[in-house]
């Protein structure tokens, strides 16, 4: 990987001569960097050096692999002007955004090591029957030897590390590919970590479009993805011909429920986070906005009032002078300007924004009411910083329309009242319920994050299975007791046979004329 300081050879395939991807600032346009288009042959390669590093770095301790993961944090935070530059420029986001990604790199790593070695633990059971009485049963928890990890575009540095964390201090090698649209920070992550740090080369990063990523998925042992619905069905599907797990964590259409008696203010403004955070592009954002119809007009007065003084623009470094900035593709911006265009055909209301900026992918703050189920800005994921809002009679409605949805990835529900609350949150169909806040569940990584319905399998993190998931369970069994020979193993008798069928009755049975054996009268 190369910034603008310099230039990128990559390897050779079929007719193509120094195949590279060049990533472009989507606020201006100007050259961020580029990176090589690895071939199928090339993520191979890189594939089989990582297996062959993985089991020296298996046999670390726990406490050891997490030493070198919170040497790599150290980097990362000594060098985050560099590394969140490269975030700020390849992503167009705003300086504020760009900033947030350091927070979940500090957080997964710490969290991962700090619970590693009792999480990656043997686990004890007790015997169950005579087959185990003699026996100590164990489990163990060794890792998939290498993991594959493909992340989207929307955070360049906060998505891998929402994953590679808890794979690395599980033991496992990790080949990770983010997109093509904005690879360099990650990039130049794995190389610190290669290059900067004194840690095993056992973390990779395969760059390139789509080819290279069905590669990874044909090479490697596991996969995280993290994606749209339709990708990650087809990554589910080769995966289940290849007979490895995958975990999917996929598309969104976040319900946001206003209460009659939510706390207004704190509504408005977890609206807006919510929704207009990195530009909407986010899986868990808030997509659309049900509000009981006593507060209706004033809530959307009031948030109408408080979208006008959000900034977006793609502010200098450090300056922070903006609240979110560009979308980062050509093809998403279009897919928002469609959802607009049919809402308003279908007798939508645009009361803010609503139009495509003349420069750079910016796409301002768009507001819709008069919207119904019949709208795609309603129904299909949007990724854009748009909010349509849906006036409802009462909290039943708003709870059938939250769950008329193929998603069930993040909800909210606000409201004053906890009976409320809890009675709301019980009825959503979604794999995360934040009351009074939003997107918030991703970021207690105690607790599971994944979604529902079409929106995704397994879950991404979530106290031991932060690291778990990234292992195989081993059923470990040794012997308490030394013995020559097993009451059922080879030669068979009828003394032997007698003997172990009294005792069977006596120890599984369940009433006291089975277990001696009595004729049923």
């Amino acid at each position: 990987m190369q910034t603008t300081e310099g230039t990128t050879t990559g390897a050779t395939d079929g007719n193509r001569t120094d195949p590279h991807v060049e990533v472009r600032n989507p606020a201006d346009g100007s050259l961020v960097g580029t990176t090589p288009d690895m071939s199928a042959a090339d993520v191979s390669a890189l594939a089989d050096a990582l297996r062959s590093a993985q089991p020296d770095w298996e046999a670390l301790s726990p406490k050891a692999r997490a030493r070198l993961l919170r040497n790599w944090l150290d980097w990362i935070v000594d060098n985050q002007d560099h590394v969140l530059g490269l975030v700020h420029r390849e992503a167009g986001k705003s300086w504020g955004d760009s900033q947030l990604e350091l927070m979940v790199a500090m957080e997964v790593i710490n969290y991962v090591t700090k619970h590693g070695a009792a999480f990656l633990a043997d686990e004890t059971r007790r015997p169950h029957g005579p087959a185990s009485l003699t026996k100590d049963l164990r489990i163990r928890h060794r890792p998939y030897q290498l993991v594959g990890v493909i992340t989207p575009w929307n955070y360049p540095l906060g998505m891998p590390f929402m994953d590679v964390p808890g794979a690395l201090m599980a033991g496992a090698a990790v080949l990770s590919k983010p997109s093509e649209e904005t690879p360099l920070a990650w990039a130049e992550c794995v190389r610190a970590w290669n290059e900067e740090i004194g840690a095993p080369p056992i973390l990779g990063c395969a760059t390139g479009r789509g080819p290279t990523g069905q590669a990874v998925v044909d090479t490697v042992d596991m996969v995280q993805f993290t994606g749209s619905t339709a990708t990650g069905r087809r990554i589910g599907m080769r995966c289940a011909e290849r007979l490895i797990p995958s975990s999917l964590e996929l598309g969104g259409k976040d319900a946001m429920i206003v209460l009659s008696d939510a706390p207004m203010k704190r509504a408005i403004r977890g609206a807006i986070w919510g929704g207009l955070f990195n530009a909407g592009q986010s899986c868990i954002a808030v997509e659309r906005i049900y509000v009981e119809a006593p507060v209706y007009d004033e809530f959307v007065s009031r948030l109408v009032d408080e979208v006008a003084t959000m900034r977006q623009g793609h502010d200098a470094q450090g300056s922070f002078t903006a609240e979110f900035g560009a979308m980062a593709t050509e093809t998403q911006l279009e897919l928002v300007e469609r959802q607009v265009a049919d809402a308003v055909a279908k007798g939508a209301r645009v009361l803010t924004g609503g139009t495509r900026a003349a420069t750079g992918l910016f796409f301002p703050a768009t507001i819709l009411v008069d919207v119904d189920h019949t709208m795609s800005c309603m129904r299909d994921e949007t990724f854009g910083p748009l909010l349509p809002i849906m006036k409802v009679p009462d909290e039943d409605a708003a709870v059938a329309l939250a769950n008329d949805s193929i998603y069930g990835l993040g909800s909210s529900v606000w409201t004053a009242s906890e009976e409320r609350a809890e009675r709301v949150g019980a009825q959503l169909e979604a794999g995360g319920v934040n009351i009074n806040n939003a997107m918030t569940n991703v970021f207690q990584f105690p607790l599971p994050m994944g979604g529902w319905k079409q929106s995704g399998l397994g879950h991404r993190f979530g106290g031991p299975n932060s690291i778990r998931k990234y292992c195989r369970q081993q059923a470990f069994v040794s012997e308490r007791v030394h013995l020559d020979n097993e009451t059922h193993w080879y030669p068979y008798s009828p003394r032997k046979a007698k003997v172990t069928a009294t005792v069977l009755r006596l120890v599984e049975m369940h009433d006291w004329r089975r277990r001696l054996g009595l004729k049923a009268r």
